[in-house]
């Protein structure tokens, strides 16, 4: 038998996430009160390219749905960019899609903002997969990472 003071202490390694941490990229130089006012500004301009999009998408079928969308993206991309955080494409994603509900809410007058049409359904898809994609696309910091884990 042995004893308990000759025995090791096992040591249990801290859980590990397969999803990578929302810390900041070290390479966007914004403090803390910047990425704060950022982040209030990248959704109020979520839901002003989200009302916009409502319109144009109608008005100029197809070119204003891809204006729209293209809109969308390069609010949910810049905003990912600008913050380098995954909350900077989601919260003018959020915006977004918080008017586009509203806009599709009957009202007393029996109309929509937001009709039920193909560009409409391909306009609301076509976003949130945009704001997905950009939430979801890897940190100039990780792609670092492995472009110099590969090169060693």
């Amino acid at each position: 038998m042995s004893r308990p003071q000759d025995r090791a202490r096992a040591t249990v390694p801290a859980p590990r996430s397969s999803s990578p941490h929302s810390a900041p990229d070290p390479a966007v130089p914004l403090g803390r009160g910047a990425r704060i006012t950022a982040y209030v500004l990248l959704t109020v301009l979520g839901v002003a390219v989200g009302l916009a999009g409502c319109f144009v998408q109608a008005l100029w079928f197809p070119g204003g749905l891809l204006l729209a969308l293209g809109a969308s993206f390069a609010l949910f991309h810049g905003g990912r960019a600008l913050t380098g955080t995954r909350l900077g494409a989601a919260l003018p994603a959020v915006g977004w899609f918080a008017i586009l509900l509203l806009a599709n809410t009957p009202r007393p007058e029996g109309d929509f903002l937001l009709a039920a049409s193909t560009g409409s359904y391909v306009f609301l898809l076509g976003g949130m997969a945009l704001a997905v994609i950009c939430a979801t696309l890897p940190s100039r910091a990780t792609l670092r990472a492995v472009r110099d884990a590969q090169s060693h």
